[in-house]
């Protein structure tokens, strides 16, 4: 898979969880060791991706890390404010 694959994966889960859709956004910078997926979110909506305890956002990550990239990079998903 591509990074924009996982982009679409990303998208495909979040938008059903958030109340305003339109305004999630998926960013991607790589680094020396990282592609860095960072997802942005409605204020309103940040619970509802994080979830109690973490538990969605641990869902969403374990969904994602599962998938394997063309690249040597690792991922990983952050939820920015």
């Amino acid at each position: 898979m591509t990074p924009a694959d996982v982009t679409e994966l990303i998208l495909t889960i979040i938008r059903p969880l958030v109340t305003e859709p339109d305004v999630v956004q998926v960013a991607v910078v790589e680094d020396a060791h990282f592609l860095n997926f960072n997802v942005t979110v409605a204020p309103a909506d940040m619970g509802r991706v994080i979830g109690k305890n973490g538990r969605v956002v641990s869902s969403i990550r374990t969904i994602v890390y599962g998938v394997h990239l063309s690249q040597p990079a690792r991922m990983r998903l952050n939820i920015v404010e």
